[in-house]
């Protein structure tokens, strides 16, 4: 059988190969481009993995994906090589809404009707980017179901039954007979890439263009996410830096009654109270700029980059959706169905329900606080007995425990928690995966010398699977949460956001290029639902850092020299909260969501595909008039 090491060199045109054949004239070609790893379990039988590779080959209308397939050394082995031919890689690319370079040098959503029209049509490695293409790939196999109820060959039942429009993917996942996908490295281009990226000198820039054709959207959009987050952190860590070391301190501490309700103590380093104000106002001024700009730039790198016209809802549901078979109402498609009036049903009243429970029960802890420390004081000062003075401590010892990272005077606790925090995420996501890499895993450490690339191919399947931007988001969305709510506690925070965020773009490149498979990356327009997150919480900062300041004993001390109830000081604090608020809306409002260039570009897109569905509509009439017409004459 012939080796993939000879199927590579068929790809560059040097030999023959086993590659599965194309009927399409345009699609056949000298050179053909590994892209995808399929890694089956080892004890696969040949039957079982020439079903598979059928089925990958197989054209799109009888469930397959239309795929270029190699049965990697052998039939007997384990691997199966995917490429894409031509036409499937233009199509696919019509179908998810990308925009490519016209002939006019405007991005323009790609139509495969119209082609010729756009650059670098003839070299597939130039008109699509490789993360593209691995994920069009990708696209394509999970999209293969059976068209009707069919056993696998080679898989007993009930595991190898499948039925029809059941993924075929999925299926043989549950079945033990896939083990991993993996899109192939090109190790040219990664090394090359690693040079510009975490191996640089500078400790600013990032080749985001290069990340993003290597690696793909979600991906680029964290890193410039990331990029843009730790450039605008420099006006607030500047800002904590001159209230901590630059202005007048100044503190209320209670003094005897002589002195009245309370004394300025300058040799007390705390921040004054006006500091805490400032740095409170700042930090919501702040979130809304930055999450207003940072739309701007998501915009224009959609624009740059393609996405900015994706066609997501027509596409066909993901393969772990579920739902009862019925036809598509848009697209006229039979696949799974969710009714939209159940999935908002279980919104409304389990997701919202829950999440408003637990924000209901963090409020009623801090109230039930406050409440139980008033009243235990009451009862202490009417008794003054031992078990009403041990009773005093409950209430604190509740605050710490509920309320951690509430109220300035728990600020030494708030930064060891950031400082301890920020130390451990970078040890445990760089050198413990770097150790595992060096001594225990290493890629390259059991190469062949007579089989070099099939080496490398096995060795890419053995490395720890990319864990996904989860936990990447989450820590920034924590970062985002310490500095917006609580930066009034504790002005330092953004300064060591800052100097943590610098090393953090390095190490997670490093991490993302060297210690774990390449992932697949979906063409994306934004940051989807994290963007909506980091927005819920700069809009929940602004009540955050009026209510810790409230809880403060400075303010406190300067509400009872003025003489002020507590119900007084409730609506004042609640004007001020809304006055911010509505500073936020206002600020909002006013800088808009993508800058006028892009919209020009969007409407110019929009209004050139209605032209075309004009011209099409009058040539399709055209030709039913000539038809109806030659039907006249004949008779």
């Amino acid at each position: 059988m012939t080796s993939i090491k000879e199927a590579l060199e068929r790809s560059k045109g040097q030999g023959p190969s086993t590659w599965s054949r194309v009927s399409c004239p345009c699609c056949i070609s000298s050179q053909i481009e590994p892209l995808v790893l399929i890694q089956l379990d080892e004890k696969i039988q040949p039957i079982t993995k020439q079903w598979i590779m059928s089925v990958i080959a197989a054209p799109v209308k009888a469930g397959g994906a239309q795929l270029l397939v190699h049965p990697g050394e052998d039939m007997k082995g384990d691997m199966i090589v995917v490429a894409a031919p031509r036409c499937t890689l233009l199509r696919v690319t019509e179908e998810l809404g990308l925009c490519k370079t016209y002939q006019d040098g405007n991005m323009t959503a790609f139509s495969y009707e119209d082609r010729d029209n756009f650059s670098n049509i003839d070299d597939m490695q130039k008109f699509l980017t490789l993360a593209e293409r691995q994920y069009i790939v990708k696209h394509e196999l999970d999209l293969m179901r059976a068209l009707e109820d069919q056993r696998i060959p080679g898989i007993p039942a009930p595991k190898g039954k499948l039925k029809a429009r059941e993924s075929i993917l999925q299926k043989l996942e549950k079945a033990g007979v896939l083990r991993n996908i993996t899109p192939l490295h090109d190790q040219q281009c990664l090394a090359s890439l690693g040079k510009q990226w975490y191996s640089q000198k500078s400790i600013w820039g990032q080749p985001l263009d290069s990340v993003h054709d290597y690696f793909g959207g979600t991906i680029a959009y964290y890193f410039s996410f990331l990029d843009f987050y730790t450039l605008s952190l420099f006006p607030p860590a500047i800002l904590g830096l001159f209230i901590t070391y630059f202005l007048p301190s100044a503190n209320f501490t209670q003094g005897n009654h002589t002195e009245g309700v309370g004394t300025f103590k300058k040799e007390d380093d705390h921040p004054s109270v006006s500091s805490y104000i400032v740095q409170a106002i700042f930090s919501m001024l702040w979130s809304t700029i930055f999450m207003e700009l940072w739309k701007r730039r998501s915009a224009s790198l959609a624009y740059r980059w393609g996405t900015f016209n994706l066609s997501e809802q027509f596409q066909e549901p993901r393969p772990g959706f579920r739902g009862e078979l019925g036809n598509n109402p848009v697209t006229g498609r039979l696949e799974p169905m969710f009714p939209d009036w159940k999935r908002k049903l279980r919104i409304g009243l389990v997701s919202v329900p829950v999440v408003g429970a637990f924000l209901g029960l963090v409020v009623l802890g801090m109230l039930g606080f406050y409440f139980f420390e008033k009243l235990v004081s009451g009862w202490h000062k009417g008794s003054g007995s031992y078990f009403t003075a041990v009773l005093l401590y409950v209430p604190s010892i509740a605050h710490i425990v509920y309320t951690n990272m509430l109220g300035n005077v728990y600020r030494n606790r708030l930064s060891s928690l950031l400082i301890v925090t920020q130390v451990v995420n970078q040890f445990t996501e760089v050198v413990v995966p770097f150790l595992v890499d060096r001594f225990l895993t290493s890629a390259d450490r059991n190469l062949k010398d007579d089989d070099p690339e099939v080496d490398h191919l096995q060795a890419q399947g053995t490395l720890p699977t990319f864990p996904g931007l989860f936990p990447e988001y989450i820590e920034l969305l924590v970062q985002f949460g310490y500095l917006s709510l609580f930066s009034c506690v504790y002005p330092l925070t953004a300064p060591l956001l800052l100097l943590n965020n610098l090393t953090e773009i390095r190490t997670d490149a490093y991490k993302l290029c060297k210690l774990f498979n390449k992932p697949f990356s979906a063409p994306v327009a934004n940051m989807g639902v994290w963007q909506l997150a980091f927005e819920v919480l700069s809009f929940i900062s602004v009540v955050s850092n009026c209510w810790l300041l409230l809880l403060s004993p400075r303010v406190k001390i300067l509400t009872q020299e003025a003489e002020l109830s507590n119900s007084q000081v409730i609506v004042i604090a609640v004007i001020v909260e809304h006055i911010l608020i509505t500073m936020k809306m206002i600020l909002a409002f006013m800088i808009p969501d993508e800058p006028d260039w892009v919209r020009i570009k969007r409407e110019q897109i929009e209004y050139h595909s209605m032209q075309a569905l004009k011209k099409q509509r009058i040539k399709s009439s055209r030709a039913d008039d000539k038809l109806v017409l030659k039907t006249k004459m004949g008779e």
